[in-house]
C-alpha cells in the first residue's frame, strides 16, 4: 500500500499533468488556418502580435475584430480609428516602404491583392495576406477571416451584422419619391463611377436606387461625359469638390439632377467613408440615406448654379 508521500506525487504529477493538458488545448485553440483571395492557406499556431496592414479597410477590420493594439504600422491613409493616425505610415498601393515593413519585424502582413510589393516582401520572408474588397460579399469574408487570424469569429460576426442592421435601416429612411430612380455615384472627376459591380452600387441598389453604370462595366468604370449625360441621372452623389462644378461640364447643365438640385455633395470625410469597404459601409449607408431624405421634392426643375441645388448630409 502506498505511502501518503507517494499518493502526494502522484496527485501532483495528475494535476501538473491536467494543467499542461489543459494549456496544449487552449493553444490548439487559438492555430487558425486562414485562406486569403489568391486561394493560400497560411496557418498561424497563435494569433499574430505584430500587425502591418497596407489599405485603410483593413486597418478598419482589424480595429473592428478587437485587434487594434496589435497593428505596428499601416498605409499613410489609415486613419480610422483615431490612434491608427499615430502609427507608422508605410506607404500604399503602389509605393509600399518595404524596408521600414520588414524593420518593424510583423508576423503578418495583411494587404490588397493589386499591392504592388507584395511579392517582394513574401521573399524576404514575410508571411503576407492579400484580400479582395469590391463587393460586399468579399468584405464580409475578409471580416470572417480577421476573426479566424485572431480568435475572435465572434466579434467579426457581430461586425458584419451591424453593417447588415445600419443599410437595412438605411434603406427605409429613403424617400419613396426616389425609388427606382437612376442614380450616378462619382468617384473621380474624370469621370469614373461607382457601377452596379462595386460594393457601392450595391448598396446604392440597397437603398432602392438604379445606377446607370451597369455591372457589365466592372466595379468603377471610366465613363465618357458624354455616357452620363445620355444616361440622364435623376440623383448624383459625390464629393463636394467635384458636384459643385459638374454644372459647366458641357452638357451636364441639362441633367435632371443638377436641374432639380438632387445632389448629395459630402464634404471630404463623409466622401472618404463612402468609399471604403470596411466594417463601417452601413454607417456609409445612413450617410447617403440622410442626405437622400434632405433633397428638395423630384417635381423641382429650376437650373442649377454651380454651387447651388447640393444637399450636403447631415451627419
Amino acid at each position: 500500500m502506498p505511502g501518503r508521500s507517494d499518493l502526494g506525487v502522484r496527485l501532483r504529477r495528475r494535476a501538473l499533468g491536467l494543467a499542461l493538458w489543459g494549456a496544449c488545448g487552449a493553444l490548439f485553440a487559438q492555430q487558425a488556418t486562414v485562406r486569403d483571395d489568391r486561394g493560400v492557406e497560411h496557418r498561424f499556431d497563435t494569433p499574430p502580435q505584430r500587425v502591418v496592414t497596407l489599405l485603410p479597410s483593413l486597418t478598419e477590420a482589424v480595429c473592428a475584430v478587437g485587434a487594434c493594439d496589435r497593428l505596428v504600422g499601416t498605409d499613410r491613409y489609415s486613419n480610422w480609428p483615431a490612434h491608427v493616425v499615430a502609427l507608422p505610415k508605410l506607404g500604399g498601393l503602389d509605393d509600399a516602404v518595404v524596408e521600414r515593413i520588414v524593420a518593424l519585424r510583423p508576423g503578418v502582413v495583411l494587404a490588397a491583392s493589386s499591392t504592388r510589393a507584395l511579392a517582394r516582401l513574401e521573399s524576404l520572408g514575410l508571411k503576407v495576406l492579400r484580400f479582395d474588397s469590391d463587393r460586399h460579399e468579399q468584405v464580409r469574408a475578409t471580416l470572417q477571416r480577421m476573426g479566424q487570424l485572431f480568435g475572435a469569429e465572434q466579434a467579426a460576426q457581430s461586425a458584419w451584422q451591424a453593417v447588415e442592421a445600419d443599410i437595412a435601416a438605411a434603406a427605409a429612411q429613403v424617400p419613396p419619391a426616389l425609388r427606382g430612380r437612376r442614380v450616378y455615384f462619382e468617384t473621380d472627376a474624370t469621370p469614373y463611377a461607382a457601377g452596379e459591380a462595386s460594393f457601392v452600387g450595391q448598396t446604392l441598389q440597397r437603398l432602392h436606387l438604379r445606377n446607370i453604370a451597369p455591372a457589365a462595366l466592372g466595379a468603377f468604370p471610366r465613363l465618357s461625359p458624354e455616357f452620363v449625360v445620355q444616361a440622364q441621372p435623376e440623383v448624383i452623389l459625390a464629393a463636394r469638390r467635384n458636384a459643385v462644378q459638374m454644372v459647366s461640364r458641357p452638357g451636364w447643365g441639362r441633367l435632371p439632377a443638377l436641374r432639380g438640385g438632387q445632389v448629395c455633395a459630402f464634404d471630404e470625410a463623409t466622401y472618404e467613408l463612402l468609399i471604403r469597404p470596411g466594417p463601417r459601409m452601413g454607417e456609409a449607408a445612413r450617410a447617403m440615406a440622410a442626405c437622400l431624405a434632405g433633397l428638395p421634392p423630384l417635381t423641382s426643375t429650376a437650373p442649377a448654379a454651380p454651387t447651388s441645388g447640393v444637399a450636403l448630409p447631415r451627419n
